[in-house]
């Protein structure tokens, strides 16, 4: 009997430690004991869609792990970093906010700091047509045509003036649409060098401007020769000289009909012929 309730015994203890162990093994680790975060790995994103020039605020970042062997170069690893900088390219939503796509802090936003140093905005006034029907929108690329009146000593022309110039905003807009969807503006802002800036002002100045749009990816240069008034109704015919001019004939006399003898009848004052 003693045998019997020895041999329970062992195995009611052996069955404790077994679950005992179980339980050890299923149970999560405390939060202490969770392996240690390695640093680095985590990276300030966008947490919505972002235009260009705007400055970013807290509730458009957050920090998500991302792995040690593919982290971007020049990313942010807190969100103090960011917050209050302009954005000098779009942003997806989840888009690293990296170094490069981010004003100098204090810089502020808008359309300034989308201005590389060197380069200049300038604006022209424009309608329906200079602006191709509302389809010069931020972003896009353009040539600038320049038509002057006719003056002293030249005549009405339209001359090819710029070319594959970029437009940074339509109106008040400087972040262009998704959808492609024409816009209109009165005011188109370019992105030149300085001098261009010149021929612009000037061309707008003396006579009409024109843009013709073109593909982003077409960054081709193309050289003309422009076109006139004059060119449009072709050279002039030079004056026919004394001996090209066609000679007018003579008209051919009419044959007179056949007729007899005649006599003149007179009776009194009045005087009358009978042919026979």
């Amino acid at each position: 009997m003693k045998r019997l309730w020895l041999v329970l015994g062992m195995a009611l203890a052996s069955g404790g430690g077994a679950a005992y162990l179980a339980a050890g093994y299923l149970q999560p680790a405390p939060a202490s004991a969770a392996r240690a975060e390695p640093p680095g790995n985590r990276v300030a994103v966008a947490a919505r869609d972002l235009p260009a020039g705007a400055i970013v605020g807290a509730q458009d970042v957050r920090l998500v792990q991302w792995p040690a062997d593919a982290l971007p170069a020049g990313y942010a690893r807190t969100a103090a970093e960011v917050v209050g900088r302009g954005l000098v390219t779009p942003l997806r939503a989840n888009e690293p906010l990296m170094e490069g796509k981010l004003a100098p802090r204090d810089a502020g936003g808008g359309l300034p700091i989308l201005i590389p140093e060197g380069m200049r905005a300038v604006s022209v006034r424009v309608d329906e047509v200079i602006g191709v029907a509302g389809f010069v929108t931020p972003g896009t690329r353009v040539d600038v045509l320049a038509t002057l009146p006719a003056g002293t000593g030249r005549t009405a022309g339209t001359r090819l003036v710029l070319q594959n110039v970029q437009v940074l905003a339509a109106g008040q807009s400087i972040a262009r649409e998704m959808d492609g969807k024409p816009q209109t503006a009165a005011v188109i802002t370019l992105l030149v060098l300085p001098e261009q800036a010149e021929i612009v002002t000037l061309a707008s100045a003396e006579g009409r401007i024109q843009l013709a749009l073109r593909n982003t990816l077409d960054g081709a240069q193309v050289s003309t020769g422009g076109a006139r008034t004059s060119a449009l109704l072709g050279p002039a015919a030079a004056p026919r000289k004394e001996a090209e001019r066609p000679r007018t004939r003579p008209a051919a006399a009419l044959p007179r009909a056949r007729t007899g003898p005649s006599v003149e009848i007179y009776r009194g004052s009045e005087r009358s012929v009978a042919t026979f």
